[in-house]
């Protein structure tokens, strides 16, 4: 019998044995309900001991497809939020010219806004001020706005790391097993906007260092677990990364320019600048546990 893979899980016969008197044992049971009874009897769980269970259901669908298991039909397709979402709206703030040194600029505050009342208004600054636009992430995730006199000056937004990039791995040093496991405990720095009418000298390399400061204490009380590395992307042919370089972030290597999805050696898309940061001295020690 061939062995089962599904996000880092070896799904053995017995587990497939248990599984089929799952269903016979709930045949009034929905995919859903199934993926929840499985996760409790696995005790499958996220680090915030929520059940796995979107991975759970896709390791079914998996089975369901190689024709190990028998699942039954679909009763319900909700609508994907993801595929029609709105745009989010533009609001209006404050636009005045903001010049000077640093230490001219009143007390400079963070506010990580995800699931808060401020959480409109980060989306709608990313989309009406960032040349990428606004991207609702998936996964695990965080948004900063970052204030001063009483307005928004800047947003940085984080996510779950990219689980294969090649210079990363070898700048950590972790086997493919490790890389597997603690994949978690890495931040993706996503998007990182200065609002345009802000001209303040080094406030690029002061708000990275206040975030990364705060992050690892700010994602374990989201979701229950720190993360121990930073990393993000630069593109070369628009940015220097001069305000990563200032705050200590160090170039670990190049994109290959093929993407995850490519089928061939030939780069599909722009080269880009992989900088990283670590946020303890021991994150090869936890990364490769």
């Amino acid at each position: 019998m061939p062995e089962w893979r599904y996000r880092g899980r070896t799904v053995t016969n017995e587990e497939i044995d248990l599984i089929r008197g799952l269903i016979a044992a709930h045949p009034m049971a929905s995919r859903r309900r199934l993926s929840e009874k499985l996760c409790e009897a696995w005790q499958w769980k996220q680090a915030n001991g929520a059940p796995r269970d979107m991975v759970c259901r896709g390791l079914l669908l998996m089975l369901h497809r190689a024709g190990q298991i028998e699942l039954p039909g679909i009763r319900f397709r909700p609508p994907n939020p993801l595929a029609r979402r709105e745009r989010p709206q533009a609001m209006r703030i404050d636009t005045t010219p903001l010049n000077g040194a640093l230490a001219d600029i009143r007390r400079v505050s963070l506010e990580q806004v995800r699931k808060t009342a401020d959480e409109p208004l980060f989306n709608s600054l990313m989309e009406q001020h960032h040349y990428l636009g606004y991207e609702q992430p998936v996964g695990e995730h965080l948004k900063y706005l970052v204030w001063a006199q009483g307005r928004p000056i800047a947003c940085m937004a984080w996510s779950s790391a990219p689980r294969h990039l090649g210079s990363r791995d070898r700048y950590i040093g972790w086997s493919a097993e490790a890389r597997r496991r603690n994949i978690r405990f890495i931040a993706y720095n996503t998007r990182f906007l200065i609002l345009p009418w802000i001209k303040v000298p080094h406030l690029a390399s002061h708000i990275l260092g206040r975030i990364t400061s705060a992050l690892p204490g700010d994602w374990e009380r989201m979701y229950s677990h720190p993360v121990y590395f930073a990393e993000t992307f630069i593109d070369p042919g628009r940015f220097r990364g001069t305000c990563y370089r200032a705050a200590n972030w160090v170039l670990m290597g190049r994109t290959t320019g093929r993407g995850k999805a490519s089928n061939s050696y030939t780069p599909n898309r722009s080269i880009k600048e992989i900088l990283g940061l670590a946020l303890t001295r021991r994150f090869r020690e936890l990364l490769s546990e």
